[in-house]
């Protein structure tokens, strides 16, 4: 039986349609081309050591080289993917949520592509972007399951039920992981973007070095804390104060030891949170999306978690979790699949609930 429906979903791949797809939400541009959840081509031109000098993502300045960089990024992907636009059968864009001029140069270049070559146009969420970098290194992989998103803006546990079917479970409050990075790889001066700079100090330090506030949502009527939504700023204040009162005792900052106590109290959060909720709700697969999905801290615990409970857990390719245009064609191609379609007069959104997926389709 299980060969059989291997052999179906196999022959369904087959049949699955070529999208090219352009992500430009924040501060990479990227353009991929996809086909049966196999990558033909993804290109990223990134902006780090741009914003790097401002100690974070500048919209304007975003927006600017999102343009310069786009119409070469396209004919880059084609190139790499070895073809024409007679190959491609629909132009798909991220439209929501994110920096509203990056998402307007994306937007507008596929919605001017779809009308050229007179393609079918697909508007992207860009987390439902993140839930499908799965898919790209697990073909196989099916719903239901769920999906701990984690970047630099955002924080969820997401049912996932079907294409466009999400409940999300658990968020953060304030503070997404990948910001809490930030600030924190700020407060001890080491650069922009913090969470790549935190994970490779952390390998020098000791993770219990200092104790550090997990974070908690109380419930009403002090009936205990919500089991999945989750809270950073605590750790960051926290982490201020630390740091400030070893800036009188100690010179230099034991700076590898702070990172490894930051980074292990962050990862233990979330694994704490994303095995709890799989098991209240009867998933046996935890898939990991965004930017703090290569953090080495989170897939340590997270794995050794999930396999002492029976879990599965799935991590995309390190070049799959940080914006892409590769999950953003692999999204378009199942909507495709499934005969949904965006007008040509589809807004762009800096805020979306991934909940709302379905309202890009008419």
């Amino acid at each position: 039986m299980l060969k059989k429906d291997t052999a179906i979903q196999s022959e369904h791949y087959q049949q699955m349609a070529t999208v090219l797809a352009i992500e430009t939400s924040c501060d990479e541009t990227s353009v991929a081309i996809v086909k049966n959840r196999h990558v033909l081509s993804n290109v990223v031109a990134s902006q780090i050591k741009t914003h790097a000098q401002y100690g974070g993502v500048v919209p304007e300045v975003a927006s600017r080289q999102h343009v310069e960089a786009v119409n070469i990024l396209i004919e880059q992907a084609l190139s790499e993917a070895g073809l024409g636009w007679d190959g491609i059968d629909a132009i798909a864009g991220t439209c929501a949520p994110g920096l509203i001029g990056a998402l307007l140069v994306g937007l507008t270049a596929a919605k001017t592509l779809s009308m050229l070559y007179q393609k079918p146009f697909i508007g992207v969420h860009h987390l439902e972007g993140h839930i499908y970098a799965s898919y790209l290194s697990n073909p196989e992989l099916q719903p239901p399951f769920l999906c701990l998103l984690v970047s630099g803006g955002h924080t969820s546990l997401i049912h996932v039920k079907a294409c466009g079917d999400y409940v999300v479970l658990g968020k953060t409050r304030d503070d997404a992981a990948g910001e809490a990075f930030d600030k924190v790889a700020r407060l001890m001066q080491l650069g922009y973007p913090g969470g790549p700079i935190i994970d490779k100090l952390a390998k020098d330090g000791n993770p219990r070095a200092f104790e550090l506030p997990e974070g908690k949502i109380s419930l009403p009527e002090g009936r205990g804390f919500h089991p999945y939504d989750s809270s950073f700023s605590g750790l960051k204040t926290a982490m201020l104060r630390l740091i400030q009162k070893l800036e009188v005792t100690e010179d230099p900052l034991p700076v590898a030891d702070l990172a490894a106590s930051f980074q292990y109290t962050v990862a233990k959060a979330l694994t704490k949170r994303a095995i709890r909720c799989a098991l209240d709700h009867g998933l046996t697969t935890i898939a990991v999306g965004g930017g703090v999905a290569a953090n080495s801290g989170l897939r340590s615990q997270l794995q050794t978690a999930a396999t002492a409970q029976g879990l599965n857990v799935l991590f995309p390719p390190l070049k799959y979790c940080t914006d892409n245009a590769a999950m953003i064609a692999c999204a378009a191609v199942e909507h495709f699949d499934k005969d949904h379609r965006s007008a040509l007069n589809l807004a762009a959104q800096s805020r979306l609930s991934v909940d709302r997926v379905m309202e890009l389709y008419v």
